[in-house]
């Protein structure tokens, strides 16, 4: 008779070398915890590092060890949805390998899981090693989201969570191709909570979010769940038209009165760089709804596969089950 698989564990990782065998020991201790059946999911999104040889080795020692291989870079949120994709779990949890994130805390929200929540999320009470521009910025960003969207989407929270089975199928369902997949799990629903944890230093190595990648990231968010952007041009469009109708009638008049000339070069040439750098932001944010737009027509996958190591013996598993 088989066994079920209650808690798969999904860790994207690129080039994580210097930290996966400490992620691993990390993972296996807290889910060995649990005393229930479990499945560690890594998904490598092409390191160019050792990190796959390395994971290559643990599942040969580790039959709960699976390795997704993707055929090159498809990025975070991609090989957050190849995990779920691929994890068979009746709950499934999303973790970085570089322990900045406290495994232990898994723990934590598998006894909110069994209280009948089905997002368990956690929220970052204090951030270890992190420059105050960073804090700044994502702190700002968030709450500039929320009050974007009707989406209750959590403020200092990243993508550290456990979601149930039915959270998993609801995500697997959605078409789109450019995923922000905290924001997807607000606007799904279904029954949330959180717990608190202290973030920490990275174990090793160097952060896989530079600012490009993070600007990158905040856009796909805004995009994802608002059109309000497009919206404010209209507005800040409507605002500067009727402020220059005002200022031309009173140029006028007071010319007319005076009979001289009250606008100087300078004041002019900063009113049009002013009126082109509105222009300017405005197709800004217009472009990057098209691009949005356009990957989405283009109807490629999120991400290709090469290979899935220990894949046969999972299959067998949920055959068993099913």
């Amino acid at each position: 008779m088989g066994y079920r698989i209650i808690y798969s564990v999904v860790v994207p990782i690129f080039n994580e070398e210097l930290v996966i065998l400490e992620s691993y020991k990390r993972l296996k201790e807290v889910m060995d915890m649990t005393n229930e059946e479990y499945e560690l999911v890594f998904v490598n999104d092409g390191s160019i590092d050792s990190t796959r040889k390395k994971v290559e080795l643990i599942c040969e020692k580790d039959d709960r060890v699976k390795l997704v291989n993707f055929s090159r870079n498809f990025g975070h949120q991609a090989a957050i949805t190849a995990g779920m994709n691929v994890a068979i779990g009746h709950a499934i949890v999303v973790i970085d390998a570089d322990l900045q994130d406290p495994p232990e805390v898994i723990l934590q929200m598998i006894e909110k899981w069994k209280q009948g929540y089905e997002v368990v999320y956690g929220k970052r009470a204090k951030r270890e090693g992190e420059t105050f521009f960073k804090k700044f910025t994502s702190s700002m960003y968030y709450r500039v989201l929320r009050g974007m969207t009707n989406v209750d989407v959590p403020v200092d929270v990243g993508d550290f969570r456990l979601i149930d089975r039915k959270v998993c199928d609801a995500l697997a369902s959605l078409p789109e191709k450019s995923r922000y997949v905290r924001g997807l799990v607000s606007w799904v629903g279904f029954k949330q909570t959180y717990v608190e944890f202290v973030r920490h230093e990275r174990f090793a190595g160097e952060t896989k979010y530079p600012l490009n990648k993070m600007i990158k990231l905040a856009l796909d968010g805004i995009t994802s769940l608002s059109y309000k952007p497009l919206g404010i041009i209209t507005y800040v469009g409507s605002l500067f038209s009727i402020i220059g109708v005002i200022a031309s009638i009173i140029v006028i008049t007071k010319n007319l009165i005076s009979g001289t000339h009250i606008l100087s070069l300078g004041l002019i040439l900063s009113l049009n760089i002013i009126m082109f750098g509105i222009a300017f932001l405005s197709h800004g944010i217009m472009g990057q709804y098209v691009a949005r737009i356009f990957e989405e027509t283009k109807e490629r996958p999120v991400y290709i596969i090469d290979n899935i190591v220990n894949y046969k013996q999972q299959a067998i598993q949920r055959k068993k089950v099913n």
